[in-house]
């Protein structure tokens, strides 16, 4: 890092990065009553969420690789200001396509914080302190995605549905304003050369390269888990055992705080013990957990509890596998942080747009299929890092590090 780059403040990033979970599952809880208010299958409604994770995927390939051609600044403004308006439509959505084509647009823009943040950590931070620094960023931005589903559910339970998406706005709006007041420029290797050709190049080279492929695949599949739960849970939860949206945010709460402490961790070892041996206890914590809720739903009765409980488990190794598989796959080639945060987050929620709609078209009024799906997703997150170790052996030195 040269004198001249200029550290972003903290608390910056951890407001953009929240802004796009924070619509995630905030809206969760008022998902089974849209089947009432629009007159539609619970499959449709659904498409709220898939469709959120997709165009989220999808602006990612833009956002990461645009951010290194013309600077991580003007593109996350933009990014937002595509928040904001995909909020507004939301918010006075007239049917559930209106209401899709919202969330889609929301998805799309909320998705530049998100992938920016963690490029702008490894512009001006070593692989393993960028590392640490996405922990500690990540533990606290989780606050936001932590109280949102309860925001959501009480809002939703006193105020209807629309109000989340009132709140949202607000949220989006000053978020712009902080960040075009306080967010310095940190991309170091801003390119002159004209038109898009940099970035396709850019983006070749990554997807050549079987070291970023494999750490983009532990953090797709490990985070796929969690999508499932995202899923599945709240037709679970309120419709099956009957608990109201609020309860479910409440219950939420235990997986939160679950992926907050995993976060923690990470800050706190990952610069001392490094990427890998922190995602590979990660991974040890998601087998448990996910041997732990197949069991349950064998042996024991569904509750909340039955879900939730192992939901910590499983949340805390998120928290420590996310911040340092993601850490690893952009340190491949730190001159691409941009376009590698991009095309790693892209496949992250590809992966877990594609769970959701798995795990929608399987259920069957019981937890397995949600329960079977955690437990492959979290065997072949596991897999993938033991690929990725061995491509880091023969491909990580020669290729230019910082």
């Amino acid at each position: 890092m040269t004198e001249k780059t200029a550290r972003p403040p903290l608390i910056l990033l951890i407001i953009m990065t929240a802004i796009g979970p924070m619509a995630l599952n905030m809206f969760m809880p008022s998902m089974p009553g849209m089947q009432e208010v629009f007159d539609v299958e619970y499959e449709i409604v659904q498409l709220t969420l898939t469709f959120y994770l997709a165009a989220i995927a999808v602006s990612q390939l833009f956002f990461g690789p645009i951010s290194d051609r013309f600077g991580r600044r003007p593109t996350v403004i933009a990014g937002l200001l595509c928040f904001v308006l995909g909020t507004i439509i939301c918010l006075f959505a007239w049917s559930i396509w209106s209401l899709i084509i919202g969330r889609i647009i929301q998805g799309f823009g909320g998705a530049s914080g998100l992938v920016l943040g963690r490029a702008m950590i490894r512009d001006v931070y070593s692989r393993d302190k960028s590392a640490s620094m996405i922990g500690y960023v990540t533990m606290a931005m989780v606050l936001a995605p932590m109280f949102s589903p309860l925001i959501g559910g009480v809002l939703d339970v006193r105020y209807g549905w629309q109000s989340s998406f009132l709140v949202l706005l607000l949220c989006g709006f000053v978020t712009v304003v902080l960040v075009a007041m306080f967010l310095p420029e940190t991309n170091r290797h801003l390119s002159d050369r004209a038109g898009f050709g940099p970035l396709v190049e850019g983006a070749a080279v990554l997807v050549r390269s079987p070291c970023f492929l494999a750490y983009t695949a532990t953090m797709s599949f490990a985070s796929a888990s969690f999508f499932s739960f995202l899923a599945a849970a709240p037709v679970i939860v309120i419709d099956i055992i009957g608990h109201t949206p609020a309860d479910y945010g409440r219950y939420f709460m235990i997986g939160a705080v679950g992926y907050m402490t995993g976060n923690f961790i990470s800050g706190r070892f990952s610069e001392r013990l490094g990427a890998d041996t922190m995602i590979g206890m990660g991974n040890i914590l998601g087998l448990t957990g996910a041997t732990l809720i197949v069991s349950l739903a064998w042996f024991a009765e569904l509750t909340a509890l039955s879900l939730f409980g192992p939901l910590f488990i499983l949340a805390m190794s998120n928290g420590m596998v996310l911040p340092n598989a993601t850490a690893a796959a952009v340190s491949v080639r730190p001159d691409l942080a941009g376009a590698g945060a991009g095309i790693a987050g892209s496949a992250q929620l590809s992966v877990g747009a594609l769970a959701t709609v798995i795990v929608t078209a399987l259920t069957n009024g019981t937890q397995f299929p949600l329960v079977y799906a955690i437990a492959t997703t979290m065997t072949l997150a596991t897999i993938a890092h033991f690929f990725a170790r061995r491509a880091l052996r023969s491909e990580l030195a020669l290729t230019p590090q910082s």
